[in-house]
């Protein structure tokens, strides 16, 4: 255990001190697939169609089956790709199955729009049917008509603007909605948006329009994206690029939930990322990217971060996301985000402020059970309940919730691990371990027995899956479609198997599971 302790901190070790690259994400489906429809030219990119027909599931569509909410587009987008793309093998019999998928499939925009909607779904959605309403045959395709009000008001307020400033939200779905390039430039990344898709979109009206210097800044951003999926394949890209802000916050973040950020093992790399972050943290806040509007999550986990270093860091640039008594990610979203308001409430604590109106929102926020599991930007509910917890619990070291705790062990699988689709994920159990850690510090010995049972079962779990610098596999971030930041998921699995271990070792001494 002890050796296996120690690999476990060199991996972390190293996944720290390699964040100075972008950030790496996994590949993704739809962009892939827009950024060789916009490509145009097959040749030269046999392989990353190959890829993209080998991603397609048994019932035709791409993406999960577990989270059918999120295939939409990944599947409309490999479908107009694959139907341009005929020759090549297995293309055509991909298109005729996607297309009865599709057919298939009950409209979840038929009436309303869900709340954890992929993002820029009502710009997305309606621009696919519209280009797949041009193919032969007449198909009876879902028509998402929920979205489409919301499209037309994104239209016109678009439509009153001549060119958005770089790093705008909107820059992110550009694909769906930009035709003339004077509306959107390269960032000092190449990107439009810090969208591969979004890029890909703007690079094809570019040369169209005439070659300028930006395609060749847009051309090495593609390049680099693709690196950044490690899939090796030219013209695999991932759903967002670079998060040179999002992957080091949510690393550090994640090493405080498993009581790891000040291990002396990992001081160093976690001090350089500190001083960037200090140093990178302005008035308006931080973005996913340094290129990209801030908002008010990764502004909050920043907070949160450098208050952990033992830095004093102004609460101002927070509260430019304050209306009433919510954060708002980005000004004007659709619907607030319950995790945002978690880290903000986690970040205000931890610097001494007020924060009545957000705790009493993130309560309210929970199920029936006691749980929090209405989130936009992850699929699971064992994300923001694990930091649900931990902000509740920040500064009250009695915190306890009998009803959260009693719902997270019976969630337990028989096999030990968590998760919310049908099987246990490595990043799942992770979470619900950091969870159990902060209620096990204010638990009855009787409750402390039984969160020390649930996590030898999860480390017997873990164990067995557990591979020296594996990457993670399973999309469970909400972009454009599920998505994965490797590192960051990384993070997560070995800061939730080194607490497991630790957890373990204490067990039989102390008799109650308590880790130090």
């Amino acid at each position: 255990m002890n050796a296996l302790s120690e690999q476990i901190l060199s991996e972390l070790r190293h996944l720290l001190s390699g964040m100075s690259d972008g950030g790496s994400v996994g590949p993704s489906v739809y962009d892939t697939a827009r950024a060789l429809q916009f490509h145009g030219n097959v040749t030269g990119r046999q392989d990353a169609y190959a890829w993209l027909i080998a991603q397609q599931q048994a019932d035709g569509g791409w993406g999960s089956a577990d989270f059918p909410l999120f295939r939409h587009a990944p599947t409309w987008a490999a479908l107009l790709a694959l139907q341009r793309a005929g020759p090549l093998p297995g293309a055509a019999d991909a298109v005729q199955a996607a297309t009865r998928f599709l057919e298939r499939q009950p409209d979840p925009y038929a009436h309303a729009v869900p709340e954890d909607a992929p993002i820029g779904a009502e710009l997305i959605l309606p621009q696919l049917c519209g280009e797949a309403a041009s193919l032969p045959g007449g198909l009876a395709f879902p028509r998402h008509p929920a979205l489409l009000p919301l499209r037309q008001a994104c239209l016109v307020k678009l439509g009153a603007v001549a060119t958005l400033p770089s790093g705008h939200p909107l820059l992110h779905s550009w694909e769906a909605w930009g035709t003339s390039p004077t509306t959107a430039y390269p960032d000092d990344d190449g990107s439009i948006g810090i969208s591969p898709a979004a890029t890909a979109a703007w690079r094809a009206h570019a040369v169209t329009q005439g070659s300028t210097p930006q395609v060749g800044l847009a051309d090495a951003y593609l390049q680099a994206a693709s690196r950044a999926t490690r899939s090796g394949i030219e013209g695999v890209v991932p759903n967002v690029w670079p998060i040179n802000v999002f992957e080091p916050c949510w690393s550090l973040y994640t090493l405080h939930l498993a009581g790891l950020f000040a291990h002396p093992a990992l001081a160093e790399a976690v001090r350089v990322i500190v001083a960037q972050l200090d140093a990178r943290l302005g008035v308006r806040g931080l973005g996913p990217a340094l290129h990209f509007a801030a908002d008010a999550d990764d502004t909050a986990v920043a907070l949160c971060v450098l208050r952990l270093a033992g830095r004093d860091p102004a609460v101002d640039a927070l509260r430019h996301f304050e209306i009433g008594e919510l954060f708002v990610t980005f000004p004007g979203e659709r619907n607030a985000s319950v995790s945002t308001n978690i880290h903000a409430l986690h970040a205000l604590r931890l610097l001494g402020k007020p924060a009545a109106g957000t705790s009493a929102y993130v309560e309210a926020n929970r199920n029936p059970h006691g749980l929090w599991d209405n989130e936009k930007w992850h699929v699971s509910w064992l994300y923001p309940t694990a930091h649900a917890v931990a902000a509740l619990a920040q500064g009250k070291p009695q915190w306890r919730d009998e009803r959260a705790l009693a719902a997270l062990l019976q969630a337990q699988r028989d096999d030990g691990g968590w998760g919310a689709g049908r099987a246990s994920t490595f990043e799942e159990t992770a979470y619900a371990l950091f969870a159990l850690h902060v209620m096990d510090g204010s638990e009855e010995p009787t409750g402390r027995r039984r969160i020390a049972q649930a996590v030898a079962r999860a480390l017997e779990w873990m164990l067995a899956r557990h591979a020296a610098h594996a990457l993670p596999q399973t999309p469970l971030w909400i972009g454009k479609e599920l998505y994965c930041p490797t590192r960051v998921v990384r993070v997560a699995e070995l800061a939730g198997l080194w607490l497991a271990l630790r957890w373990g070792r204490h067990v039989p001494a102390e008799g109650a599971g308590a880790a130090s």
